[in-house]
Protein backbone atom coordinates (compact mmCIF):
# COMPACT_ATOMS: atom_id res chain seq x y z
CA UNK A 1 0.00 0.00 0.00
CA UNK A 2 1.33 3.22 -0.89
CA UNK A 3 1.84 6.08 1.50
CA UNK A 4 -0.92 8.75 -0.04
CA UNK A 5 -3.12 5.82 0.51
CA UNK A 6 -2.31 5.10 4.26
CA UNK A 7 -2.53 9.00 4.75
CA UNK A 8 -5.97 9.05 2.96
CA UNK A 9 -7.27 5.97 5.25
CA UNK A 10 -6.26 7.65 8.36
CA UNK A 11 -7.93 10.85 7.49
CA UNK A 12 -11.07 9.30 6.20
CA UNK A 13 -10.88 7.38 9.65
CA UNK A 14 -10.07 10.21 11.76
CA UNK A 15 -13.02 12.18 9.71
CA UNK A 16 -15.65 9.25 10.44
CA UNK A 17 -14.52 9.37 14.05
CA UNK A 18 -14.75 12.69 15.22
CA UNK A 19 -18.74 12.99 13.16
CA UNK A 20 -19.40 9.64 15.17
CA UNK A 21 -18.25 11.85 18.50
CA UNK A 22 -19.91 15.51 17.18
CA UNK A 23 -23.18 12.61 16.95
CA UNK A 24 -22.60 10.98 20.26
CA UNK A 25 -22.45 14.16 22.08
CA UNK A 26 -25.14 15.94 20.49
CA UNK A 27 -27.82 12.79 21.23
CA UNK A 28 -26.48 12.48 24.67
CA UNK A 29 -27.27 16.43 25.36
CA UNK A 30 -30.77 15.94 23.37
CA UNK A 31 -32.08 13.17 25.07
CA UNK A 32 -30.27 13.68 28.77
CA UNK A 33 -32.52 13.15 31.71
CA UNK A 34 -31.73 15.36 34.45
CA UNK A 35 -31.30 13.97 37.72
CA UNK A 36 -32.39 15.52 40.86
CA UNK A 37 -28.73 16.19 43.12
CA UNK A 38 -30.60 15.27 46.31
CA UNK A 39 -32.18 11.95 44.55
CA UNK A 40 -28.56 11.09 44.18
CA UNK A 41 -27.53 12.42 47.80
CA UNK A 42 -30.30 9.85 48.75
CA UNK A 43 -29.79 7.03 46.84
CA UNK A 44 -26.43 7.36 48.74
CA UNK A 45 -27.70 6.96 52.16
CA UNK A 46 -29.79 3.63 51.38
CA UNK A 47 -27.89 0.21 52.27
CA UNK A 48 -28.72 -0.78 48.51
CA UNK A 49 -30.36 -3.83 49.21
CA UNK A 50 -32.88 -3.67 46.45
CA UNK A 51 -35.81 -5.79 48.98
CA UNK A 52 -38.61 -3.93 47.67
CA UNK A 53 -40.00 -3.94 51.16
CA UNK A 54 -40.63 -0.08 50.89
CA UNK A 55 -43.07 -1.08 48.34
CA UNK A 56 -40.62 0.80 45.81
CA UNK A 57 -38.99 -0.51 43.01
CA UNK A 58 -35.56 -1.20 44.82
CA UNK A 59 -33.53 1.71 46.35
CA UNK A 60 -33.13 3.49 43.04
CA UNK A 61 -37.02 4.16 42.96
CA UNK A 62 -37.09 4.33 46.96
CA UNK A 63 -34.58 7.48 46.32
CA UNK A 64 -36.54 9.17 43.22
CA UNK A 65 -40.17 9.21 45.99
CA UNK A 66 -38.24 10.48 48.40
CA UNK A 67 -36.23 13.51 46.43
CA UNK A 68 -39.73 14.18 44.96
CA UNK A 69 -41.63 14.58 48.45
CA UNK A 70 -44.07 11.21 47.36
CA UNK A 71 -42.42 9.09 50.59
CA UNK A 72 -41.85 9.95 53.60
CA UNK A 73 -37.34 10.06 54.64
CA UNK A 74 -38.21 6.94 56.69
CA UNK A 75 -39.89 4.77 54.35
CA UNK A 76 -36.64 1.97 54.07
CA UNK A 77 -37.46 -0.46 56.72
CA UNK A 78 -33.78 -1.79 56.42
CA UNK A 79 -31.91 1.05 57.07
CA UNK A 80 -33.78 2.20 60.11
CA UNK A 81 -33.80 5.20 62.09
CA UNK A 82 -30.05 5.60 61.43
CA UNK A 83 -30.84 6.00 57.43
CA UNK A 84 -33.51 8.15 58.56
CA UNK A 85 -31.81 10.66 60.09
CA UNK A 86 -29.20 11.04 57.46
CA UNK A 87 -31.70 11.30 54.26
CA UNK A 88 -33.45 14.08 56.26
CA UNK A 89 -30.54 16.21 56.77
CA UNK A 90 -30.78 15.39 52.86
CA UNK A 91 -33.89 16.67 52.57
CA UNK A 92 -33.89 19.25 54.79
CA UNK A 93 -36.24 18.11 57.15
CA UNK A 94 -36.71 15.97 60.34
CA UNK A 95 -37.16 12.25 60.17
CA UNK A 96 -39.93 11.04 62.17
CA UNK A 97 -39.50 8.90 65.01
CA UNK A 98 -40.01 5.33 64.31
CA UNK A 99 -40.34 2.42 66.29
CA UNK A 100 -38.17 -0.93 65.22
CA UNK A 101 -39.95 -3.54 64.42
CA UNK A 102 -38.87 -7.36 63.81
CA UNK A 103 -40.76 -10.02 62.86
CA UNK A 104 -42.47 -12.52 65.07
CA UNK A 105 -43.89 -16.00 64.03
CA UNK A 106 -47.46 -16.65 65.83
CA UNK A 107 -47.14 -20.37 66.57
CA UNK A 108 -44.79 -22.71 69.07
CA UNK A 109 -45.72 -26.12 67.45
CA UNK A 110 -42.52 -27.84 67.59
CA UNK A 111 -41.79 -31.42 67.55
CA UNK A 112 -43.25 -31.75 71.26
CA UNK A 113 -46.01 -29.72 70.76
CA UNK A 114 -47.32 -30.11 67.66
CA UNK A 115 -49.00 -33.59 66.73
CA UNK A 116 -48.89 -34.98 62.89
CA UNK A 117 -51.75 -36.55 61.58
CA UNK A 118 -49.54 -38.08 58.39
CA UNK A 119 -46.30 -38.26 57.24
CA UNK A 120 -45.93 -35.45 54.32
CA UNK A 121 -43.80 -36.60 50.67
CA UNK A 122 -43.02 -33.98 48.69
CA UNK A 123 -41.82 -30.82 47.93
CA UNK A 124 -40.03 -28.89 51.38
CA UNK A 125 -41.69 -26.21 50.74
CA UNK A 126 -44.37 -24.67 52.70
CA UNK A 127 -46.59 -23.17 50.34
CA UNK A 128 -46.70 -26.43 48.48
CA UNK A 129 -47.22 -28.36 51.65
CA UNK A 130 -50.25 -26.19 52.36
CA UNK A 131 -51.56 -26.52 48.77
CA UNK A 132 -51.83 -30.28 49.39
CA UNK A 133 -54.90 -31.77 50.67
CA UNK A 134 -54.25 -32.01 54.56
CA UNK A 135 -52.16 -29.15 54.41
CA UNK A 136 -49.03 -31.27 55.57
CA UNK A 137 -48.11 -33.44 58.51
CA UNK A 138 -49.08 -31.39 61.25
CA UNK A 139 -53.05 -31.96 62.97
CA UNK A 140 -53.17 -27.94 63.19
CA UNK A 141 -53.72 -26.66 59.46
CA UNK A 142 -52.69 -23.08 60.87
CA UNK A 143 -49.44 -24.34 62.59
CA UNK A 144 -46.34 -23.44 61.08
CA UNK A 145 -45.08 -26.17 58.35
CA UNK A 146 -41.33 -26.11 59.25
CA UNK A 147 -40.16 -26.46 55.88
CA UNK A 148 -38.56 -22.82 56.04
CA UNK A 149 -39.78 -20.95 53.40
CA UNK A 150 -39.45 -17.94 55.00
CA UNK A 151 -35.93 -18.69 55.81
CA UNK A 152 -34.41 -19.23 52.36
CA UNK A 153 -36.06 -15.18 51.30
CA UNK A 154 -34.58 -13.67 54.44
CA UNK A 155 -30.97 -11.63 53.18
CA UNK A 156 -29.97 -11.09 57.03
CA UNK A 157 -30.02 -14.82 58.44
CA UNK A 158 -32.57 -13.77 60.68
CA UNK A 159 -35.09 -16.54 60.62
CA UNK A 160 -34.55 -20.30 61.35
CA UNK A 161 -36.35 -23.12 61.61
CA UNK A 162 -35.48 -24.64 65.16
CA UNK A 163 -37.10 -27.92 66.46
CA UNK A 164 -39.94 -27.71 63.33
CA UNK A 165 -40.61 -24.39 63.18
CA UNK A 166 -39.41 -21.10 62.21
CA UNK A 167 -38.13 -18.59 65.11
CA UNK A 168 -36.86 -15.03 64.28
CA UNK A 169 -33.45 -13.71 65.91
CA UNK A 170 -35.22 -10.23 66.15
CA UNK A 171 -31.91 -8.50 66.67
CA UNK A 172 -30.91 -9.64 63.09
CA UNK A 173 -34.41 -8.77 61.76
CA UNK A 174 -34.51 -5.57 60.01
CA UNK A 175 -38.20 -5.90 59.41
CA UNK A 176 -38.31 -6.44 55.36
CA UNK A 177 -41.32 -8.67 55.19
CA UNK A 178 -40.45 -11.00 52.90
CA UNK A 179 -41.05 -13.84 55.24
CA UNK A 180 -44.20 -12.17 55.90
CA UNK A 181 -45.29 -12.28 52.63
CA UNK A 182 -43.93 -16.02 51.84
CA UNK A 183 -45.93 -17.36 55.01
CA UNK A 184 -48.73 -19.88 53.50
CA UNK A 185 -50.39 -19.16 56.98
CA UNK A 186 -49.90 -15.90 57.67
CA UNK A 187 -48.50 -16.45 60.57
CA UNK A 188 -45.71 -14.01 60.51
CA UNK A 189 -46.39 -10.27 61.68
CA UNK A 190 -43.96 -7.26 62.43
CA UNK A 191 -44.27 -6.32 65.82
CA UNK A 192 -42.76 -3.75 67.55
CA UNK A 193 -39.05 -5.35 68.13
CA UNK A 194 -39.23 -4.53 72.39
CA UNK A 195 -42.74 -6.20 72.73
CA UNK A 196 -42.76 -8.43 75.15
CA UNK A 197 -46.42 -10.34 74.87
CA UNK A 198 -47.37 -11.55 71.53
CA UNK A 199 -49.82 -14.23 71.12
CA UNK A 200 -48.10 -16.80 69.61
CA UNK A 201 -50.61 -18.82 68.11
CA UNK A 202 -53.21 -19.08 64.86
CA UNK A 203 -55.86 -20.99 65.51
CA UNK A 204 -59.06 -20.49 65.23
CA UNK A 205 -59.99 -23.76 66.67
CA UNK A 206 -62.40 -24.36 69.90
CA UNK A 207 -60.27 -25.49 73.08
CA UNK A 208 -60.59 -29.51 72.55
CA UNK A 209 -60.19 -29.31 68.98
CA UNK A 210 -56.42 -27.38 69.68
CA UNK A 211 -55.28 -29.46 72.34
CA UNK A 212 -55.89 -32.15 70.45
CA UNK A 213 -53.66 -30.84 67.72
CA UNK A 214 -51.04 -29.53 70.18
CA UNK A 215 -50.22 -28.82 73.61
CA UNK A 216 -48.39 -25.23 73.18
CA UNK A 217 -51.84 -23.42 71.51
CA UNK A 218 -54.14 -21.28 73.01
CA UNK A 219 -57.10 -22.35 73.41
CA UNK A 220 -59.46 -19.55 73.70
CA UNK A 221 -60.48 -19.21 77.71
CA UNK A 222 -60.09 -15.61 77.74
CA UNK A 223 -58.14 -15.95 80.96
CA UNK A 224 -55.73 -13.23 79.92
CA UNK A 225 -58.24 -11.02 78.32
CA UNK A 226 -59.84 -10.68 82.24
CA UNK A 227 -56.58 -10.16 83.67
CA UNK A 228 -55.70 -6.64 81.17
CA UNK A 229 -56.17 -3.60 83.22
CA UNK A 230 -55.07 -1.52 79.73
CA UNK A 231 -57.39 -3.22 77.28
CA UNK A 232 -54.55 -4.71 75.95
CA UNK A 233 -55.77 -7.62 74.79
CA UNK A 234 -59.00 -9.35 73.31
CA UNK A 235 -60.18 -12.69 71.08
CA UNK A 236 -60.27 -12.36 67.59
CA UNK A 237 -62.58 -15.39 67.17
CA UNK A 238 -61.28 -18.36 69.17
CA UNK A 239 -57.55 -16.58 69.51
CA UNK A 240 -55.86 -13.91 71.75
CA UNK A 241 -54.44 -10.86 70.22
CA UNK A 242 -52.74 -8.06 72.27
CA UNK A 243 -52.93 -4.64 71.14
CA UNK A 244 -48.98 -3.48 71.12
CA UNK A 245 -49.65 0.24 71.30
CA UNK A 246 -51.47 -0.58 74.37
CA UNK A 247 -49.85 -3.11 76.26
CA UNK A 248 -47.47 -1.67 79.28
CA UNK A 249 -45.71 -4.92 79.66
CA UNK A 250 -47.00 -6.07 82.80
CA UNK A 251 -47.01 -9.59 81.99
CA UNK A 252 -50.44 -10.42 83.86
CA UNK A 253 -51.70 -11.76 80.46
CA UNK A 254 -48.88 -14.43 80.49
CA UNK A 255 -48.95 -14.72 84.08
CA UNK A 256 -52.26 -16.45 83.89
CA UNK A 257 -52.49 -18.25 80.32
CA UNK A 258 -52.50 -22.01 81.20
CA UNK A 259 -50.37 -23.26 77.95
CA UNK A 260 -48.34 -20.01 78.72
CA UNK A 261 -48.18 -19.00 74.79
CA UNK A 262 -48.10 -15.46 75.20
CA UNK A 263 -44.64 -13.86 74.90
CA UNK A 264 -41.70 -13.75 72.37
CA UNK A 265 -40.37 -17.22 71.41
CA UNK A 266 -37.59 -17.35 73.64
CA UNK A 267 -39.61 -16.99 76.30
CA UNK A 268 -42.39 -18.82 76.27
CA UNK A 269 -40.05 -21.72 75.37
CA UNK A 270 -38.13 -21.13 78.41
CA UNK A 271 -41.79 -20.81 80.38
CA UNK A 272 -42.91 -24.69 78.80
CA UNK A 273 -39.57 -26.54 80.13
Amino acid sequence: MSLSAIIITAVVVGVVGLLVGFLLVTAAEKFKVEVDEKQIAVRAELPGNNCGSCGYPGCDGLAAAIAKGEAPVNACPVGGAPVAEKIGAVMGVEAETTVRKAAFVHCVGDCESAVDKANYVGIQDCRAAAAVMGGGAKKCMKGCKGFGTCVNVCEFDAIHVINGVAVVDRDKCVACGKCVKVCPNALITLEPADAEYIVACSSQEKGKAVKDACSAGCIGCTLCTKQCEFDAIHMNGNVAEVDQEKCQKCGKCADKCPVKVIGVNEKIRKRQE
